[in-house]
């Protein structure tokens, strides 16, 4: 149970960007079940957050940076521009979330294992709970100086270990879009 005392869910979409995606493992499914999300949250009334996150090699404007094709946010949902891993640094996020009253979050996008996971422990640590659609995100195949790691075990250890995490007075679940509370 959230540490804020605020009532209400949001639905948070994490750098669906051209240029972000565009390699990521399962990327036209997982675009689909978070365009189903984003539906299933507009029809309940429950807001969508739109994250994008911009660097060196991912200018605002440009056409990589913009949001998907697939996915078009409304005129009246908030829109975060960041430069950092997590949606909350440097960024408007805290007060967005705090006019809407918002103690629980869903989150859904990319990368798994740089924002979508910089994002979730923000929001733990910020007295959140939170939900990660567990197959509304992905990522791309990782290299490092330990050998290659697929993306769909990224994604994997990403679900298992958030399903279940809790600090005091928050908790983290993973659920499937279609089995969501959204």
């Amino acid at each position: 149970m959230t540490t804020l005392n605020r009532p209400n869910s949001a639905l948070l979409v994490i750098d669906v960007q051209n240029d972000v995606v565009a390699e990521a493992y399962k990327r036209d499914s997982v675009v689909e079940r978070i365009q189903s999300a984003v539906e299933k949250a507009r029809a309940k009334g429950t807001p969508v957050i739109w994250v994008q996150h911009s660097d060196a090699y991912l200018a605002i404007d440009s056409l990589g940076w913009q949001i998907v094709p697939e996915l078009e946010p409304l005129a009246n949902e908030p829109m975060v521009r960041k430069l950092y891993g997590s949606s909350f640094e440097a960024t408007n996020l805290d007060e967005v979330l705090e006019k809407a009253e918002v103690g629980h979050l869903f989150l859904a996008g990319a990368e798994t294992n740089h924002c979508v996971r910089h994002t979730a422990h923000a929001a733990l640590e910020r007295g959140f709970d939170i939900t990660l659609l567990g197959d509304a995100h992905t990522t791309s195949d990782g290299e490092g100086d330990h050998g290659d790691i697929l993306a769909r075990q990224i994604v994997d250890e990403q679900n298992q270990g958030l399903d279940g995490y809790a600090l005091p007075g928050r908790r983290a679940s993973v659920s499937k879009v279609a089995e969501s509370a959204l």
